[in-house]
């Protein structure tokens, strides 16, 4: 089912909102930062396009540093909607002309949550990274994927992405990639 399956020519990776002062209040911030980074290697490894948001960053701060110092070449979006698709990530993508967005961030519940909703709406293929999304309270995290669920998104960890997206050991991506993975 060509819902659940990976290709690295038709992905983009959203990274929502992983700023400074929200972090701090983060339950499980190192787990989702530990799994983005690996995430972002694997993007910078394939030629993946990757797009980070910001919501509001004069008042919650910029992107942590531990997830900064891995991002290569990408997209930013500065944002005050909680869906990053009321900002520019809809034009981003029509532009790439890709359908299927890998999607990591915070809040689980509130802008990982609504974004997806709208690109689910729009006619895209979402995977959410479940140890890469995360939420202030346990109940608003598990709502937050139940919610992404039911809209269609394919709830997924970081490792399943990687390996779904290397296809093969072998590879000089594999090389690379697999070292990263423990």
């Amino acid at each position: 089912m060509k819902k659940f399956a990976l290709d690295q020519n038709d992905v983009v990776m959203v990274v929502i909102d992983l700023q400074d002062k929200l972090m701090k209040a983060m339950k499980d911030r190192e787990k989702v930062y530990k799994n983005t980074r690996l995430l972002l290697a694997t993007a910078n490894e394939m030629n993946i396009p990757v797009v980070v948001t910001e919501q509001y960053p004069r008042g919650l701060g910029a992107t942590v540093p531990e997830i900064k110092e891995k991002l290569k070449e990408f997209e930013y979006i500065e944002k005050t909607s909680f869906s990053a698709c009321g900002a520019k990530l809809m034009d981003y993508l029509k532009l790439s002309g890709r359908k299927t967005v890998i999607m990591t961030g915070s809040e689980t519940h509130i802008c990982v949550f609504q974004t997806v909703r709208d690109l689910a709406q729009a006619g895209y293929n979402v995977h959410v990274v479940r140890d890469a999304v995360c939420s202030r309270f346990d109940e608003n995290y598990e709502n937050g994927l139940e919610l992404m669920k039911d809209a269609g998104a394919v709830i997924t960890t970081a490792e399943t992405v990687v390996f779904d997206l290397l296809r093969a050991a072998g590879t000089p991506e594999f090389k690379v990639i697999s070292p990263l993975v423990k």
